[in-house]
């Protein structure tokens, strides 16, 4: 299968099971190599669907604090795109991977193409690009789908009708939603609008439909599940792979908070 059947298949496979897919982010190296390593195999045994896989950048502008300092300290530990790519290696044959790289990071590893040559090489199956405008995108697009990435859209409570009808038929592999305005983060309750987004956004999506930003609970997460398709967590995770001291307890701790929220996405 390609990047595309795969993501699809993890939908299809989360969906057979009545729940929403889980779909956990980590800051490839943070917060040095070997935990990052490790942070990627928790994620595997504890249930992940598809795991979104951050490169380190150093002026990431969709991300908030825990996020950003968690590329700093992992650029500051010599992270590079290398680094991600061993990770997505690690673990590609057991669970779709998705990238999650800045427009300036396809561009200085050799554009569009060289960047989906080697993000397929790894085994990824997708990219996100979150500073990528729809309408600049075409080039990129066509790039990754000749190495059968999905490029992954993101559209916000601020995205126009009309442009989130155009991003949703250009959308491979599932549709991004950010719940909230502004940067990722964890968040105290859910924004009330995220109903009728999610509701309008899969009225007019082809792909599934996943959110993201402001999930930092089992029961946000439960939550968002009874809405969209799928349901990606970030800065909790990467704020607890942080705080674990060690490899191990990195692991540990990313997986704990994980297989609750596994338990929270069937009830």
């Amino acid at each position: 299968m390609n990047g595309e059947e795969r993501i699809a298949a993890a939908f299809e496979t989360a969906a057979a099971e009545g729940r929403a897919a889980l779909m956990p982010y980590m800051m490839a190296g943070y917060p040095d190599r070997e935990t990052g390593l490790a942070v990627a195999e928790a994620y595997v045994d504890a249930g992940a669907d598809l795991i979104e896989l951050g490169v380190p950048f150093s002026d990431p502008l969709a991300d908030g604090p825990a996020i950003h300092a968690a590329a700093t300290k992992a650029l500051e530990a010599g992270a590079t795109l290398a680094t991600a790519l061993e990770v997505c290696q690690a673990i590609s044959d057991r669970v779709p991977v998705v990238f999650m790289a800045y427009a300036n990071m396809v561009l200085a590893h050799g554009g569009a193409t060289e960047f989906a040559r080697m993000t397929r090489a790894a085994g990824a199956a997708g990219v996100i690009v979150p500073d990528l405008p729809l309408d600049e995108a075409g080039e990129v697009r066509e790039a990754f789908a000749a190495e059968g990435l999905a490029l992954v859209p993101l559209l916000a409570p601020t995205t126009p009708a009309e442009r989130r009808r155009r991003i949703c038929e250009a959308a491979k592999g599932f549709v991004y939603v950010v719940s909230t305005v502004g940067t990722t983060g964890e968040r105290n309750e859910l924004p009330p609008v995220l109903t009728e987004l999610v509701e309008a956004t899969k009225a007019d999506a082809r792909t599934p439909v996943a959110v993201g930003f402001g999930i930092g609970t089992a029961e946000q997460a439960a939550q968002v599940g009874r809405l969209a398709d799928g349901v990606i967590i970030g800065s909790r995770l990467v704020r607890a792979a942080g705080e674990g001291g060690s490899p191990q307890g990195a692991a540990d701790a990313v997986a704990s908070f994980l297989s609750e929220t596994r338990v929270a996405l069937a009830g």
